[in-house]
């Protein structure tokens, strides 16, 4: 089951669509010729929660649910990210009214959306002015300490899209296989910010991964020099010319730590940023394990192998590394 539907951005003042910035994805907001973050200009981020109580879930357990959440995003050492509760609302978690509101919403339309998140930017700027998230009561839902078989974790989809409710796009580290209907089944994940959620009962997803830690270290950065991580920045190349919409993943073999990152533009250039200091072996492959309208819009390049860097990369700390360049060739 896909969590979310595209992210919907709802735009103060203009219709200019976001666009995708480097690594995990980031939002980003062209103005003028200039593209800058899509995010809170200051936290603690306030927010109410629906006192609707549906089959299985009061809105107690709700409003509990969502403060572990909020608590875990909180949690991610370097970053400054904040939430406020501000307790229980009528108002239903759609529509402008000067609120940030989360809540359950029947949209038996929508019959493969757990929820989505719908975003209110300032025009001039690209600050977040309002969000709000719905979880779809066509499916059933649990709080349970330790998930519920046949029954979605409900946790688990409020950290994903608190994620987009911050700034946050889709992470593509994951890999799914296709089922007989159709679909999607996840095999593993390795970000909360995957777009395809993992099987019913599981409770895999109240964790932060890896690179869901980097994307919101780099968004709300607690030391704005950044001295404390580096990046690795390069192209992905195929015949000569640039790749759009590989995805990258840079593994640190110390510590561990595994970051994605994508091709974004024509000439195939990327960047992968809030990484630890030190060597990383950096793997570029095919955007192929979810539909490529999750992560990114235009025509993406899916015809070529997996491929490596010829070498190790070192990210220096409070820096980028030396540009590299990865050829790939075609299927």
């Amino acid at each position: 089951m896909r969590r979310a539907l595209p992210v919907l951005l709802v735009l103060a003042a203009v219709l200019t669509a976001p666009v995708p910035l480097h690594a995990y994805l980031k939002f980003g907001f062209r103005i003028g010729s200039d593209t800058v973050d899509v995010k809170w200009a200051t936290t603690p981020v306030r927010y109410f929660v629906n006192e609707r109580d549906i089959a299985g879930v009061s809105a107690a357990d709700f409003r509990a649910t969502v403060a572990r959440a909020t608590a875990t995003w909180q949690a991610v050492p370097g970053a400054s990210l904040r939430f406020e509760d501000l307790g229980f609302t009528t108002a239903a978690p759609v529509g402008l009214d000067g609120r940030n509101t989360l809540g359950f919403l029947d949209r038996p339309d929508l019959d493969r959306v757990l929820g989505a998140t719908s975003l209110l930017l300032d025009a001039s700027t690209g600050t977040l002015v309002e969000a709000d998230i719905f979880f779809n009561t066509r499916f059933q839902w649990s709080v349970a300490p330790q998930g519920e078989a046949g029954r979605v974790d409900l946790e688990s989809v409020v950290l994903h899209e608190l994620g987009h409710f911050v700034g946050l796009g889709h992470s593509a580290i994951g890999e799914t296989e296709r089922t007989a209907t159709g679909g999607r089944r996840v095999l593993g994940s390795g970000a909360v910010m995957f777009p395809i959620a993992m099987t019913a009962g599981s409770t895999a997803d109240r964790v932060l991964q890896h690179d869901d830690e980097a994307a919101v270290q780099d968004l709300y950065a607690a030391d704005a020099s950044g001295a404390s991580s580096g990046s690795i920045t390069g192209r992905v190349t195929k015949d000569g010319r640039g790749v759009f919409g590989a995805h990258l993943v840079a593994f640190n073999a110390e510590t561990g730590r595994m970051v994605g990152g994508f091709s974004l533009t024509s000439d195939g250039t990327f960047v992968i940023a809030g990484l630890d200091p030190g060597p990383h072996i950096v793997r570029v492959e095919p955007l192929d394990d979810a539909d490529v309208e999750s992560f990114l819009s235009g025509v993406v390049d899916v015809d070529f192998r997996a491929a490596y860097a010829p070498r190790m990369v070192v990210a220096p700390a409070g820096g980028s590394s030396a540009a590299i360049e990865i050829q790939v060739v075609p299927k």
